[in-house]
């Protein structure tokens, strides 16, 4: 008898081996292939989970987050400018350009560059000057246009006529008002 009789390799039963032990249940027969399933599985999950983050990672350029902050003190990141504030021009009452009667209190600030003190000198020097510019303009506006609304578009009027026509050397950064009020006197 040969080696392979022995051992049962050509599917016939060895002589003298009980037949029970030869037989499988179901649930063993198929251990192999649930065996040899879940594997193929777990590969698969293995190559799909790498692929996903190797691509992730050149998306986003060596795996930096997309969710993070930039640099607070970067180029994009705007800082409000600090102004010194010149505050001695005071309250000017006048009368608006309108038929009716309306009278309009304001006391306008000038925003200047904080360690510029030739514009503190000029805007000291020109305090009367500039109360009556103050006078002046607001005289030449109708009620309509001093509204809350038009208060960004005076602004920027009023920082162009005192930089371009009446400081020589100040430049005016910001212009507020800590009072514009348009009354209709009777």
């Amino acid at each position: 008898m040969s080696d392979s009789d022995e051992l049962g390799l050509d599917g016939a039963d060895a002589p003298g081996a009980d037949s029970s032990t030869k037989k499988s249940s179901g649930f063993a027969a198929l251990l192999p292939n649930i065996l040899k399933f879940a594997a193929i599985g777990i590969g698969a999950l293995i190559v799909i989970v790498t692929v996903v983050v190797i691509t992730v990672n050149i998306l986003n350029k060596g795996g930096k987050s997309q969710s993070a902050t930039g640099d607070p003190n970067g180029p994009y990141e705007m800082k409000r400018p600090e102004y010194a504030y010149y505050t001695l021009i005071g309250p000017v009452t006048i009368k608006t350009k309108d038929p009716a009667n309306h009278s309009a209190t304001v006391e306008m600030i000038i925003g200047y560059d904080m360690n510029d003190n030739a514009a503190q000198t000029e805007l000291i020097s020109r305090q009367y000057e500039l109360r009556d510019f103050v006078r002046t303009y607001f005289s030449g506006k109708y009620a309509a246009e001093l509204e809350p609304d038009n208060d960004t578009r005076l602004k920027k009027e009023i920082m162009q006529i005192l930089n371009d026509r009446f400081l020589d050397k100040a430049r005016v950064r910001s212009i507020l008002f800590n009072k514009l009020d348009v009354m209709e006197v009777y």
